[in-house]
């Protein structure tokens, strides 16, 4: 099984998790601001924003988690502040995240719709690397299978070897949701470069549908899931309402406001697509 730990700097154990997690933020970032300069936002806007929210949507992630987690929190408190003990939920960085979006662009004369535009493609890459900080985690994997089921998979040895937890072989449902992340990154920036496709808004709400929709089917393979009642997970809860929120607030902007601008950009000459 592959060690958690990258390294140790000044005694202190660094943990694969928080590099690829800090990695694919910076992939993001960067992608987020060159796009801005297409849609003629000014390139320190990501920087800006970022600034304050991302530790926004940390403490998000993880009152998320404590929340939808309460009872081991309530009788050891402090527990709350040991991140390095694991416990980040997407979803709640998501909301937090979204909160803060709004007022930075309240303040910044900025449209949240325009914003979200040039950053949810980003944000879908961004979780689609995270997710192999979860497989270096030992984490964030599904119910027990067969090795003979995995080799069928064509996966190579080293995520084979990686999914032998707990001396039972494991669905690797991080691996499921990075690649299903990673496809929703191409297919949007694909269609993003589409003239007069896109309303604006439009790939924010498709970013929301693509994930909903593929994070309810992997979260009921998961084993660890956080539930509401009973058998109910919360994350495909939450999955059901986007998912069926995302389609029916893109179709009632596309009725009720049919002169909504289109999401244009602007290339330069042999310009790429990212």
């Amino acid at each position: 099984m592959i060690n958690r730990v990258a390294f140790d700097l000044f005694g202190i154990e660094i943990y694969w998790y928080a590099l690829i997690i800090v990695f694919g933020i910076v992939v993001a970032m960067w992608l987020s601001t060159r796009e801005s300069i297409r849609v003629n936002l000014k390139p320190d806007d990501v920087s800006d924003f970022m600034l304050v929210g991302l530790p926004v949507a940390f403490i998000g992630a993880r009152l998320y988690y404590v929340l939808f987690n309460i009872g081991p929190y309530l009788e050891e408190p402090m527990q709350i502040f040991n991140l390095r003990s694991g416990g980040l939920a997407i979803y709640g960085g998501l909301i937090a995240g979204g909160i803060w979006l709004y007022f930075f662009c309240q303040r910044n004369f900025i449209s949240p719709w325009t914003f979200l535009d040039i950053a949810t493609p980003n944000i879908l890459l961004a979780q689609g690397i995270g997710r192999w900080g979860n497989f270096m985690n030992h984490e964030a994997y599904g119910g027990k299978t067969t090795r003979a089921f995995l080799e069928s998979l064509y996966l190579p040895n080293f995520i084979i070897e990686n999914m032998n937890i707990d001396g039972a072989y494991r669905q690797p449902t991080f691996l499921y949701e990075s690649l299903w992340n990673f496809l929703g990154f191409i297919v949007l920036i694909l269609l993003r470069k589409q003239k007069n496709l896109f309303k604006q808004g439009e790939i924010a709400i498709a970013y929301v549908i693509w994930y909903s929709f593929g994070r309810f089917w992997i979260e009921g393979m998961r084993t660890d899931s956080l539930y509401l009642v009973g058998d109910i997970r919360v994350s495909q809860v939450l999955s059901l309402v986007l998912f069926f929120g995302g389609w029916a607030v893109l179709i009632w902007r596309r009725k009720t406001n049919p002169n909504l601008k289109f999401y244009n950009r602007s290339y330069g000459p042999n310009e790429s697509l990212i």
